[in-house]
């Protein structure tokens, strides 16, 4: 491929997904990350000759600058990001702190620019900017239609594609924003950050509600304690199939200065995506029971995208079914949890 792309948070979850995909298509990787949200995590791609990491924080914009000059695509990945529990807890840091990334994301990127050898810089946007939604599925351009999304973090995420376009539209900064909808898969241990807070006997181990799920299985909770009715709909977008759209979209000359769901197009609630764990670690034994606890504020009811456009102009389609994302995230949170990792 002979091109480097420069990947923000790539210690992040989503960010071991990229940087394995992006190698295996023969790109240098060069990633950047502080460490802030897991701490040191041991990656299988880390000793790959075409992987650089670089310890720092995506704030510093001279640092950013620097590693930019080498780049041919950059992704945006670098975020302060956690479940419905962060929403909460850290609603001003989540605003603040990703401001400042995106800023000196795009100053640096808009310097790198002029050396003609940035081609352009990938957003990682989020299925959040659509919080505010009351019709699905939720197709591109809604999220100028409606209502502005009442979580900072939705906010803020709608602020990174306001970011995308004006550097763009002052700059001629190239951009493609990617918007993932709930991405599942293994690599997501305790935050170090993380909120304590109380699920039934159990802590709320993980913030994102498939890997909870599994963890309070498989350390036997029944009744299984979950937030509201449960019939919270989602598309889980499996991690491989995401980094290969958001790889895959570098180099389409179809998907600059254009915005993107990828997402999976099946939705399943809580509670079915329950019965699917539980049938899959007790072997269909006993009967799973639930007690339903306070829903949190921005616990959104609906989340469903139209994902006809990264179809149809990017040939993206996330073809994983979510029972089997289960069988290879099952065993891994198990082993995670093992290692008290979670």
């Amino acid at each position: 491929m002979n091109q480097t792309i420069v990947l923000t948070g790539s210690e992040g979850f989503i960010g071991g997904y990229i940087v394995q995909e992006a190698l295996q298509q023969g790109y240098k990787v060069i990633g950047i990350d502080n460490f802030s949200k897991y701490g040191k995590i041991i990656r299988s791609f880390k000793e790959n000759s075409n992987y650089e990491f670089v310890l720092g924080d995506c704030r510093d914009t001279n640092l950013m600058s620097k590693i930019f000059k080498q780049a041919d695509h950059v992704i945006a990945g670098a975020a302060m990001i956690g479940g419905i529990s962060y929403f909460h807890k850290f609603a001003y840091d989540l605003l603040a702190t990703n401001e400042r990334i995106m800023a000196s994301t795009c100053d640096a990127a808009i310097e790198a620019r002029k050396l003609n050898k940035l081609k352009k810089i990938t957003y990682i946007s989020s299925s959040m900017v659509y919080e505010s939604t009351e019709s699905w599925p939720s197709k591109e351009g809604d999220e100028l239609k409606i209502a502005p999304p009442k979580s900072s973090y939705g906010f803020q995420k709608l602020a990174v594609e306001y970011f995308a376009r004006a550097a763009w539209l002052q700059y001629k900064l190239p951009y493609t924003i990617l918007r993932p909808f709930n991405c599942v898969g293994i690599g997501e241990v305790r935050a170090k950050n993380e909120v304590e807070i109380k699920s039934g006997n159990l802590n709320l181990a993980l913030s994102h509600v498939v890997p909870d799920l599994i963890q309070k299985i498989l350390k036997g909770q029944n009744p299984l304690h979950i937030l509201g009715t449960g019939k919270q709909e989602r598309c889980y977008t499996y991690g491989g199939d995401l980094a290969k759209g958001i790889v895959n979209s570098l180099n389409n000359p179809k998907a600059l200065n254009e915005d993107f769901n990828l997402s999976s197009k099946e939705p399943i609630n809580v509670i079915e995506i329950a019965k699917l764990i539980w049938d899959k670690v007790n072997e269909g034994a006993g009967k799973l029971q639930f007690i339903h606890d306070e829903p949190y504020f921005y616990d959104v009811q609906k989340r469903i995208p139209d994902t006809h456009k990264a179809r149809k102009i990017l040939g993206f389609e996330a073809n994983t079914k979510i029972e089997n994302v289960l069988e290879e995230l099952i065993p891994w949170i198990k082993s995670a949890i093992e290692k008290e990792l979670i």
